[in-house]
């Protein structure tokens, strides 16, 4: 039929301007590729085909397997049927230079023509594989791949940059990722992920990343680098086997992750990076925590901090108690001073008594000694010493006198006041100056010291449960200060205290409303067989020391001597 069709096509020609309608017959598109695959099976038959295996992935769910053979200058589809594989004694693999042999045929439905393999054997290491080992053992020789250049990813990270393509896939089940475990910033960085440009693209994306300042300019540095492309075959992603694409990701001082193609494919930038994600999206869920995950944890911890730290007080109170208990009591340590106090008191009357007597003997004996004259005899010898000795101070006074004056003239003729006011001068002016820097330095201080303070002011009125209390919320607290938090566990006439925002009002639980809310917006609840009604409004039973009487409350007075261990739980 293709020669028939031929052979009419030569026989009548074209139609020219102005000559009739064509006499050349019609074909319908199925006619045609039909025709063609007829002649591709004619005229070629069975070949024996050496190439290079591009794009393996394995049997399909049908049990074919669809590849391709290439060569430095062109590609032809391969198809492999479920029955043929399973007789192959080499099975096939990516990069494998091998002979095929089969019959050339078409495909009509994509209008393309393949080789249908019916026999496989292997011809060598295939030139793009011979090339990346090669360029894979220079780069480790050079020490791009050792572990410990390797960096640690951050736990959570404010900015995440991602070198991919900003229209792909890709991109969005990446962004969708972020979505659902941890909304993150996320800055792209667009490059091409195929092509001859793709390897200085990327290269250019990881070094501009890492060239960003840490503060201040218009694009935010991120704390990760995510290097992401869909899968593909080995020619797809030689970009990413690019020597300048590995030496970048070797050389950033930013953490990288590489997810580039399946979880089958690799390349060498999976060598260099950090972390190496099986896909795009494994990489997101990498990058950032489940944001529910830290929830719990951090409500774990926070349990156990809080337990700890009841433990370690009941552990304190009961080694007070155990060493209070081992301490002598008070009148066990006094009973001994007391009675020696009690000896000394008895015997003090006699002791001042006896010592009395003895001083008016000493003294009695004394005066009968003394005379008239032996007092005035002395006293004349004494004045006679004194005169001599200030007649002598006198002398020598004088002379030390004249000596410090004949010494203090020679040394004023050499002493001038000159220096000494220069440097009276300039201390006084350091001095100054020593003022003013700490009179400057301490309104710096008292500036900063207050602008904290007024941040941990703001800070404490946010995370005061005060402002919850603001918003139309109140806190219900039992007569021991404790917060009551549920209706069960109430009882008639139990009093309570609600703390509103703009203060508090006591109260006292009814039993005589109806199931459900009663008339001062309480739950009725049951408990030991009687029914309890909550009273959290001012109903006819609710007593307001604070607004009535003027008098505070047991709670209002103990505010500020004690903290309700469960104040927090309105968070």
């Amino acid at each position: 039929m293709a020669r028939q069709a031929k052979d009419r096509v030569q026989r009548t020609g074209g139609s020219g301007e102005g000559s009739g309608p064509s006499n050349v017959p019609e074909f319908s598109v199925s006619e045609l590729s039909g025709a063609i695959k007829r002649a591709l099976e004619d005229g070629f038959g069975h070949v024996r085909l050496r190439g290079e295996i591009s794009g393996y992935r394995g049997p399909h769910a049908s049990g074919h397997c669809y590849f391709g053979l290439k060569d430095e200058k062109a590609k032809i589809d391969a198809v492999v049927w479920r029955g043929v594989f399973s007789k192959l004694k080499v099975a096939p693999e990516e990069g494998m230079e091998v002979i095929a042999q089969g019959r050339i045929t078409s495909y009509p439905g994509s209008s393309k023509y393949q080789i249908v393999i019916e026999s496989l054997e292997p011809a060598g290491v295939g030139a793009l594989m011979a090339i990346l080992e090669a360029r894979k053992k220079q780069l480790a020789a050079e020490g791009l791949f050792d572990d410990a250049r390797k960096q640690l990813i951050p736990f959570l990270p404010r900015v995440v940059g991602i070198v991919t393509s900003p229209t792909g896939a890709v991109i969005r089940d990446m962004l969708a990722g972020f979505t659902e475990r941890y909304p993150a910033r996320v800055v792209v960085w667009p490059v091409r992920v195929q092509g001859e440009t793709s390897g200085a693209e990327v290269a250019a994306a990881v070094r501009g990343f890492n060239g960003l300042p840490t503060a201040g300019g218009p694009v935010l540095r991120p704390d990760l680098i995510i290097v992401a492309r869909g899968g593909g075959s080995l020619e797809d992603l030689w970009g990413f086997n690019d020597e300048a694409v590995v030496r970048a990701v070797a050389e950033s001082e930013l953490p990288v992750i590489s997810a580039v193609g399946h979880e089958t494919d690799w390349t060498l930038i999976d060598l260099a990076a950090d972390a190496r994600a099986p896909t795009p999206t494994k990489a997101a869920e990498w990058a950032v925590p489940k944001f529910a995950d830290l929830v719990s944890q951090t409500t774990d911890l926070t349990g156990r901090l809080r337990s700890s730290a009841f433990r370690r007080i009941d552990l304190a109170r009961s080694a007070l108690k155990a060493a209070a208990g081992g301490l002598p009591r008070r009148d066990n340590l006094l009973a001994l001073p007391r009675q020696r106090f009690d000896a000394l008191e008895q015997r003090l009357p006699r002791a001042l008594v006896a010592s009395t007597r003895g001083h008016a003997n000493r003294v009695g004996q004394a005066a009968a000694r003394l005379q008239p004259g032996l007092l005035r005899s002395r006293i004349g010898s004494s004045a006679d010493r004194l005169r001599a000795a200030s007649s002598r101070g006198r002398e020598a006074l004088l002379h030390i006198a004249g000596q410090r004056r004949r010494r203090l003239d020679l040394l004023a003729g050499r002493v001038s006041v000159q220096p000494i006011l220069m440097r009276s001068q300039a201390s006084r002016d350091r001095l100054d100056g020593v003022t003013r820097r700490s009179a400057l330095a301490f309104h710096s201080i008292v500036d900063g010291r207050r602008r904290s303070l007024d941040s941990l002011a703001m800070l404490l009125k946010s995370l005061s449960y005060q402002g919850v209390l603001s918003r139309g919320f109140a806190l219900v607290r039992n007569r021991e200060g404790v917060a009551q938090r549920q209706a069960g566990g109430l009882q008639a006439g139990m009093q309570l205290s609600v703390e509103f925002h703009d203060g508090r009002v006591g109260v006292v639980v009814g039993n005589d409303s109806p199931v459900g809310l009663g008339p001062g917006g309480g739950q009725k609840t049951s408990s030991a067989g009687s029914d309890v009604t909550t009273q959290t409004g001012l109903s006819n039973e609710a007593t307001v020391s604070s607004a009535v009487d003027g008098e505070p409350t047991r709670n209002q007075k103990n505010r500020g001597k004690r903290r309700a261990p469960d104040q927090g739980s309105l968070f």
